[in-house]
């Protein structure tokens, strides 16, 4: 069975930083596409970022600039570093991973890390 977990979240003031990390576990081939999505109260689960195995990365337009989205496929984690954080940014943050089993393709979700952005 995979997991994912995430940390890194919590409360931080508008202008501040945090990074969240996203460790895969369990019986794991491969990663292929990592990435992260955000839930707001009230809102639909929407898109931050993500980064291949190669490493090429997009970003929602909302986020460019500020975010920057990594991976250790060493360590099956994937991080989002958050900077110039706003309190739109208030959300849960989700991180997604495609794995490329030996059954075939899989797509499983964290359970998601809190991040609240005081004004």
């Amino acid at each position: 069975q995979v997991q994912l977990v995430e940390s890194g979240g919590g409360l931080v003031q508008a202008g501040g930083s945090l990074r969240l990390s996203c460790a895969g576990s369990g019986s794991i081939r491969s990663f292929n596409t990592m990435g992260w999505y955000r839930q707001a109260p009230g809102e639909q689960r929407g898109f931050v970022a993500d980064i291949d195995r190669a490493g090429s990365a997009m970003y929602a337009d909302s986020v460019k600039g500020r975010f920057t989205i990594s991976r250790d496929n060493d360590k099956n984690t994937v991080y989002l570093q958050m900077n110039s954080l706003s309190p739109e940014d208030t959300a849960v943050y989700y991180c997604n991973a495609d794995l490329i089993q030996w059954g075939g393709n899989e797509n499983y979700w964290g359970q998601g890390t809190q991040v609240t952005v005081s004004s």
